[in-house]
């Protein structure tokens, strides 16, 4: 697959069966069950309240879904800014190590610059070696300095 028939969209309701399976399987990635309705619902619902941003990498000639990031706003009080949490990347392993998720990541940084925003943050498995030596080659820096906690509710 050629590099150059690779586009990437800001995903729209009408892009929901493309995004869809790949978000579905991001999720089985990280242990959980299969649920396309459930991704669609959630997905659907991210987009018509406006509540993330979705950049989809296709390949052109039939139109075929590669891989996709979803950016989530937020604001650093300290800082007296927008931030995105960059919380979703997703690459199909067959078009894996073919530039794919370094062109979304690219992607999510121009947004990112466009929106005025401070930063770009993440977080990844701690053995998920592969996103960390990607993230890292862009630049972007572990933090050792702050604790990550969750509660769950």
């Amino acid at each position: 697959m050629a590099m150059d028939t690779v586009t990437i969209v800001q995903a729209e309701q009408k892009h929901i069966d493309l995004v869809a399976p790949l978000f579905d399987a991001y999720r089985i990635f990280y242990e959980q069950p299969s649920d396309l309705d459930g991704a669609i619902k959630y997905l659907l619902k991210r987009m018509s309240n406006q509540e993330s941003q979705i950049f989809l990498a296709l390949r052109n000639d039939p139109p075929q879904p590669l891989g996709f990031t979803q950016l989530y706003p937020s604001f650093g009080s300290v800082a007296l800014g927008r931030i995105w949490i960059l919380y979703d990347l997703y690459v199909s392993p067959e078009a894996r190590r073919q530039g794919i998720g370094r062109q979304l990541m690219s992607h999510a940084h121009q947004f990112a610059r466009d929106s005025g925003a401070l930063r770009l943050e993440l977080s990844t498995a701690r053995d998920n070696k592969t996103a960390q030596g990607l993230y890292e080659s862009l630049g972007y820096v572990r933090d050792e300095e702050f604790y990550h906690y969750e509660l769950s509710l």
